[in-house]
């Protein structure tokens, strides 16, 4: 599931086999923890190797997460009405 994320300094971060939580930030400035222990699946433009694992955009920073159907079709709608963030673990 592609992910963009508000820092993008955050995905810099991560590389492939990387586990996270992804965590949204509505307007009021409330959070919540969508999906915990995701994993950092590969970087968007397909590379396996161990560099960065996400592409910088305007708007944020792409990342690839490996998660359920279900929990990729709630984060899809999360991200078009929060700011998304990982916790790395």
């Amino acid at each position: 599931m592609p992910v963009r994320l508000g820092d993008p300094e955050t995905v810099r971060l991560l590389r492939r086999g990387d586990r996270v939580d992804v965590i949204a930030a509505d307007r009021e400035g409330e959070a919540r923890v969508l999906v915990s222990g995701a994993r950092v699946w590969r970087d968007p433009d397909g590379a396996s190797g161990g560099g960065a694992a996400g592409v910088e955009e305007p708007g944020g920073a792409l990342v690839v997460l490996s998660v359920p159907r279900q929990t990729a079709a709630e984060l899809a709608g999360a991200g078009t009405r929060s700011e998304l963030a990982v916790t790395l673990w």
